[in-house]
């Protein structure tokens, strides 16, 4: 009995055991705290001491390159190897008789005389060979290879000549209102296409129209007949009847000749009345005078007018 009690006292039940396991690990925990201090702040010291250690090199080679040249040309070694090398100062040597002069004019000759080198002299004569021109004296200082020391030497002698411009006052001419050529008068039955359009408002078409309006119709017996002209519009024809006339004769067709065809192509007779007039002429013998042509049943009085300046018996 008093076994079971001792066994039962040494017993812990799973609750207590996680408690006693959480309790071991915390005071682990505890007890590392102190090392994992120690192990972190000796780092940060040593990387400190390192970085002091970089800071102090770099401001010794700073202070090194400061005395030290500026470029590879300037160090002792390079300037005993190569001696030609070095950056040369120009120095000028001006030589020459300063006169008076215009440098668009000057010759090679003059140039020379002045001290300008060749090459300056070439680049000055192909500058006015192209049309150029020193308008000043400062142009001088603008010339390519001509140092400023040189120019500023010429300059008070140079002496551009006035270039002369033309007296526009004597040249210019009063402005004189546009005079439309007079329109001639024109024979309608006798003009061509140029004698056409010089009329107001005719252009290359109407004048075609109406010439080949004229030609169909053997020509024009009035002037009225201008107007049935296609396309032609009555604005234009009241611009253009008081420079028209009528002078040459009409080319009529002979009745008792002509065949269905010919007639036809008039304008004012169709195909039922051309093949009218062949048949009755046939049938009753030839015309003895255009009003004959009255005896045919189709032909009106409105017709017979307009056609019989066309026709003739003989």
């Amino acid at each position: 009995m008093a076994a079971k009690s001792f066994y039962s006292v040494l017993y812990f039940t799973r609750k207590e055991k996680r408690g006693a396991l959480f309790l071991l690990i915390l005071i682990a925990l505890l007890c590392s705290i102190p090392f994992l201090i120690a192990f972190w702040y000796g780092n940060e010291v040593s990387n400190h001491k390192n970085y002091g250690k970089e800071i102090s090199q770099l401001n010794e080679q700073a202070a090194q390159q400061k005395n030290k040249p500026t470029s590879f040309e300037q160090r002792d070694d390079y300037k005993r190897r190569y001696p030609s090398h070095q950056k040369s100062v120009y120095t000028p040597t001006i030589k020459g008789v300063l006169y008076e002069f215009d440098p668009n004019t000057l010759d090679e000759e003059g140039w020379k005389k002045l001290g300008l080198r060749d090459k300056t002299i070439r680049t000055i004569l192909n500058f006015r060979n192209k049309g150029g021109r020193f308008r000043s004296p400062d142009d001088v200082g603008k010339i390519w290879g001509l140092f400023p020391d040189e120019a500023e030497r010429l300059k008070p002698f140079v002496r551009i000549a006035a270039i002369n411009q033309p007296d526009f006052k004597n040249t210019y001419k009063p402005y004189k209102a546009y005079e439309k050529p007079a329109i001639s008068i024109v024979d309608i039955n006798a003009a061509d296409t140029s004698s056409l359009m010089a009329l107001p408002g005719i252009g290359a078409k109407l004048s075609a129209r109406i010439l080949q309006f004229r030609n169909k119709l053997g020509g024009f017996h009035s002037i009225d007949q201008v107007k049935e002209t296609y396309a032609l519009h009555d604005s234009v024809f009241q611009k253009i009847v008081p420079y028209l006339t009528l002078n040459t004769a009409l080319t009529p067709i002979n009745i008792n000749e002509a065949n269905i065809d010919q007639l036809k192509a008039h304008p004012y007779i169709r195909y039922h009345l051309a093949n009218a007039i062949v048949q009755y002429r046939m049938q009753h013998g030839a015309y003895q005078s255009v009003e004959d042509i009255k005896k045919i049943m189709i032909v009106d009085t409105e017709s017979f007018i307009k056609m019989a300046p066309y026709l003739t018996i003989h």
